[in-house]
């Protein structure tokens, strides 16, 4: 019965059943990944999935690219979702719901935004109900499974995320009971996403295709298309064959009871999150040190002492690309004390290989602690003259004890953002998506922040998309090599 338990509860899901601190969440929700999704298309990821599927796949220009952010050039609802649902997680920088490691706004945002835009006439206040749905149907499920789930291989971000994107489109469509299910049953079947994929282009793939996924699966319900009304909870249904533990209908219990999205958190540092308690010590390390004169060439040998989950998750030790580097816990802690910050400027090909990086990346040594939180960390650098500087980072910045403030997100937001609007159109990007629930037609969002991007690479459909300049970056890292 589960799986009829969460279409009922969708269905007679109302806006007036949320509290203010439910809208709240889910707005920032909203644009923090809506930032992400923007600054993200930067990279390689998203215009070789554009350009790969839209000469042959594309039907009638309906839904935009975040990341382009011209309403002259749009494509059809399902790239839309694909593209931007890549865009949104590539950096590595959305949010995370920590008890079970779901990104979860950007498989369910990434088909919403292209379904309202094709749809039209889809009104703040029904846009955040059917988002808060798919993003409660996909945490409540990942609770469900958690830990074997994950803990087999699979990125449960994707495989939930397909159902939760379903959930969330059945909601903005209006179906029934019977088609949601249906829906649910055709998303369940499309599961997709393993951890082996970590550090390459292929676990933003993950997220964009969960979007595709979970809306073909509503679409087709939509339009008749049979599945099974029991797709979650059968024996040979998702829960079972993913996991070896399953306590769906207690989880589906709590719907609407307590509400998942209030336990999202925001990234500061657009990486693996173990990781960044590590990071944020190596950047009190940096400022330590420089505050009592040390040179950060002067470093013998760097120690971290941290949770386990880091190791397990983030312990590459030799990353040769930017992807790669986002699961290196040793490079984190390299660009933590070299840079004294951690954006995805740091988290290039360029930076991972040069040889001022990887020398000091070689110096530190990780251990892991039972003891420490996924929070914490201890961060200690041995300096020539025998001086140690040592730092304990008790719950770091991004965490439910110590969340990014307002300003922090919005700085956030506006320095993905302007990478690829420029600085004027991502403050309009912004004033935008943190007015969403008021907006009378969420469809035409894009035309609030449209027009020329900010000059660079030619990007798909033709229009201009900003990238990291190699070569710039390659001097300041000279620069920072003669400096430190």
């Amino acid at each position: 019965m589960a799986t009829q338990e969460l279409a009922t509860w969708s269905v007679n899901l109302q806006y007036a059943n949320f509290t203010a601190p439910v809208i709240a969440a889910a707005v920032t929700s909203l644009y923090n990944w809506a930032g992400c999704a923007i600054g993200g298309y930067q990279q390689t990821a998203p215009s070789i999935a554009l350009n790969a599927t839209s000469p042959h796949f594309g039907g009638p220009p309906t839904s935009s690219i975040l990341g382009l952010a011209n309403n002259s050039a749009q494509t059809d609802a399902q790239i839309a979702a694909f593209v931007n649902g890549i865009a949104g997680h590539v950096d590595d920088y959305d949010d995370t719901h920590l008890a079970t490691i779901i990104h979860p706004t950007g498989t369910v945002a990434a088909a919403l935004f292209a379904v309202a835009e094709w749809k039209g006439g889809i009104n703040g206040s029904d846009f955040i109900t059917a988002f808060v749905a798919g993003v409660e149907a996909e945490l409540k499920l990942g609770l469900s499974v958690w830990p074997q789930h994950y803990d087999v291989g699979w990125h449960d971000t994707s495989t939930t995320g397909s159902i939760g994107a379903a959930v969330a489109v059945s909601k903005l469509l209006g179906l029934d009971i019977p088609t949601t299910q249906q829906a649910i049953g055709i998303a369940a079947t499309q599961v997709i996403g393993m951890q082996e994929f970590f550090g390459s282009d292929t676990k933003s793939f993950h997220i964009g295709r969960a979007a595709q996924g979970g809306m073909i699966g509503a679409l087709l319900a939509q339009n008749g298309f049979t599945s099974s009304l029991q797709g979650l909870e059968a024996q040979f249904g998702w829960v079972h064959v993913v996991s070896t533990r399953e306590n769906v209908t207690a989880e589906f219990d709590t719907l609407g009871k307590s509400w998942e999205i209030l336990q999202n958190t925001f990234k500061p540092y657009p990486c693996g999150i173990v990781m960044h308690p590590s990071i944020e010590g190596a950047i009190e390390v940096q400022s330590a040190a420089l505050g009592k004169g040390l040179s950060i060439s002067d470093i013998t040998s760097v120690n971290a002492r941290v949770n386990p989950e880091t190791l397990v998750l983030t312990g590459q030790t030799d990353p040769e690309t930017g992807l790669e580097g986002k699961f290196s816990v040793y490079h984190g802690v390299a660009v933590g004390l070299l840079f004294g910050e951690a954006t995805p400027s740091q988290f290039t090909d360029a930076v991972v290989t040069n040889s001022t990086v990887v020398g000091l990346r070689k110096l530190v040594n990780v251990t892991t602690d039972s003891t420490v939180r996924e929070d914490e960390a201890y961060i200690s650098a041995l300096f020539k003259d025998g001086t140690n500087v040592t730092q304990h980072i008790d719950h770091v910045i991004g965490s439910l004890d110590n969340p990014l403030s307002t300003d922090q997100l919005k700085a956030k937001f506006m320095g993905q953002a302007s990478l690829v609007l420029g600085d004027a159109r991502a403050e309009k990007a912004y004033e935008a998506f943190l007015d969403i629930g008021n907006m009378s037609d969420v469809g035409t969002i894009v035309q609030l922040f449209s027009g020329a991007n900010a000059s660079g690479t030619s990007g798909a459909l033709g229009l201009d998309f900003k990238v990291i300049d190699v070569v710039v970056m390659a001097v300041v890292l000279g620069l920072v090599a003669l400096l430190l």
